[in-house]
């Protein structure tokens, strides 16, 4: 049955690459960052107490920058391009991953940082509210680009007859401020085009018909800094984010990070912080919806290889309607960890998502990843649990009900340390004398036999699901059908669990356990603190277990798994997906 699943060594682990997301390697772009930090400072210190020139300024500072993409390419010019703020690299919209919501080219109000600049490898896009200074900017270049194309190459245009009306037509790309129903904003233009001599060049050939333009007309030096020249009152050089920095400074001035630089025009507030502080360890947003309330979440990365990809990017047609859902695909992290979003709220998970502790009910908490087949293998470490403190843990398909214990209802299973309980629909049986306490290590196996039917060898995509936006990410919204699913849950023939401590073999827990997709759990009562280790060495080895894989294993294997259900999804409808 397997057969018609092998896959390549190369074909495999290219789907793997693809689904961690693998650009260049965070070695790799350590590597050019420490190069970019020692000729930055290897030029400082060849300042001679004197200023260098602007022309020389430019020269030495555009040499060695990076602005290669993930995917390797060079910039595009007029297509959506984002500017990471630490490494000043340049990525194409379509290799970007996080969700960017209405975006135009040469934007300058965002935040970003690429996977290789963010400790947990996670892209993080914050869209800044606009000042007039920047949608005129934006405005223009997008003007000149416009012009160049069609051969004409205008550096000045119309304030009333091109600039006003582009800004009119492009008002939701360019701000998240809320369309103005009067055309008091027009007035808003003209001076701030007037005003900002530093930004904008102007003439009037014409009496009436002022024009303007931008005062360095490079297009590649559009950056998300770029206005940071207002700050510097002397001729701007060009830095090596591509905007516009400042020059006219001694040996001792030291370049600002450029998530504390202060844009014209918005006032930034006592919390707003630099792109990656919202980020956790392993690469999951902090603030995420959880599974509560009949409904799960499951977070979406933008899908390069989806049909119509770069033709959705590209329209503006399509802004403030519904993203379909398979130009995303499933996030998975490369780890098996606790899951933030997959739990009861008041559980605590430690930083490294391995550790749990309780607060007073029961309650659970899931893993990242679970298994549909095969034997695999995960232990516990009790690390506390004081004198009224309990735990159950087990194993539990995505639809256990989090506010109780593990055990409580048809989809898991679980081992009481309370007397050596195993728990199933909530009915106890005696499985072990003494149960477990804290220094004990609990292990827990589970063998799931191949399915019959070749259609459960890979679990379904999500790209048929809706996509739903909280704090700036995208996720996929599905909804718990409880009820219709315990209905036609089936035995698993020839399934087993079997639980270990200190090593040693329990017996036989369960036997023909439902069908399903299982996931390591742990459910704690009151101030109980449990650590989870999922190999692949272990601390205490099953005895005489043998045939066994660790859970480790799990998160490669489903990044295969998900991947081959997404090109089934694209295969089966070719034709069938709307174009833009």
């Amino acid at each position: 049955m397997t057969a018609h699943f092998e896959l390549s060594r190369d074909f495999v682990s290219n789907i793997m690459a693809d689904k961690a997301g693998d650009g260049p390697s965070e070695t790799q772009i350590e590597q050019g960052n420490v190069q970019i930090r020692n000729e930055s400072e290897s030029k400082e210190e060849g300042k001679q107490d004197g200023e260098v020139g602007t022309e020389e300024a430019m020269a030495v500072e555009d040499e060695g920058t990076e602005s290669e993409c993930y995917c390797g390419k060079g910039r595009n010019l007029g297509t959506v391009e984002i500017q990471c703020g630490f490494c000043f690299r340049w990525f194409h919209q379509e290799c970007i991953g996080c969700y960017l919501g209405t975006v135009i080219p040469f934007m300058t109000n965002y935040q970003f940082a690429c996977r290789g600049c963010s400790p947990n490898s996670l892209e993080n896009f914050t869209k800044k509210v606009s000042s007039f200074s920047q949608i005129c900017y934006t405005a223009i270049a997008n003007l000149n680009h416009q012009t160049q194309l069609s051969g004409e190459s205008r550096p000045m245009f119309s304030r009333d007859r091109e600039i006003i009306p582009f800004i009119d037509k492009q008002w939701e790309n360019l701000t998240t401020q809320s369309r103005r129903t009067k055309q008091t904003w027009h007035a808003t233009v003209a001076k701030t085009l007037s005003k900002e001599t530093e930004l904008f060049t102007y003439k009037e050939e014409v009496l009436g018909d002022p024009h303007f333009g931008l005062s360095i007309p490079d297009l590649y030096k559009v950056g998300p800094f770029c206005e940071v020249l207002k700050q510097s009152g002397s001729v701007p050089s060009i830095g090596k984010s591509g905007g516009l920095g400042d020059s006219g400074k001694g040996r001792g001035y030291k370049r600002k990070a450029p998530d504390t630089v202060q844009i014209p025009g918005v006032k930034q507030k006592r919390g707003d912080l630099g792109p990656t502080t919202k980020l956790a360890p392993h690469g999951y947003p902090l603030e995420h919806p959880f599974n509560k309330d009949g409904y799960r979440y499951i977070l979406a990365e933008s899908d390069p290889h989806a049909p119509n990809r770069q033709a959705f990017d590209e329209s503006l047609d399509w802004a403030g309607k519904p993203i379909p859902g398979y130009l995303y695909r499933t996030f998975l992290g490369t780890d098996v960890l606790f899951a933030l979003n997959d739990r009861a709220p008041q559980l605590k998970i430690s930083d490294d998502r391995l550790s749990v502790m309780g607060e007073k009910g029961y309650s659970m908490v899931r893993a990242t990843h679970g298994v549909r087949r095969g034997a695999w293998y995960y232990e516990a470490h009790i690390d506390e649990m004081p004198q009224d403190s309990a735990a159950r843990l087990g194993w539990s398909q995505c639809l256990g009900n989090l506010q109780a214990p593990c055990g409580y209802d048809k989809f898991s299973y679980s081992f009481r340390s309370r007397r050596g309980t195993r728990f199933h629909q909530s009915r106890g049986k005696h499985y072990c004398d003494g149960g477990y306490t804290e220094g004990d290590v609990i292990g827990f196996f589970i063998h799931l036999p191949e399915p019959d039917n070749p259609c459960k060898l890979l679990p379904n995509t999500f790209k048929d699901r809706p996509l739903v936006k909280f704090k700036s990410h995208l996720y996929y919204e599905e909804k718990d059908l409880v009820a219709e699913t315990e209905k036609s849950l089936k035995p698993l023939i020839g399934s087993q669990i079997i639980m270990y401590k200190n090593g040693t073999s329990q017996g036989l827990a369960y036997e023909d356990i439902f069908e399903g997709v299982y996931y390591p759990a742990a459910s704690l009562y009151k101030n109980a603190k449990v650590t989870l280790n999922f190999g692949p060495e272990f601390k205490c080895p099953p005895e005489g277990l043998k045939d066994f894989r660790p859970m480790s294993d799990a998160a490669s294997q489903t990044m295969v798994e998900y991947a081959l259900a997404d090109i089934i999804y694209h295969v089966e409808n070719e034709g069938k997906l709307p174009e833009f």
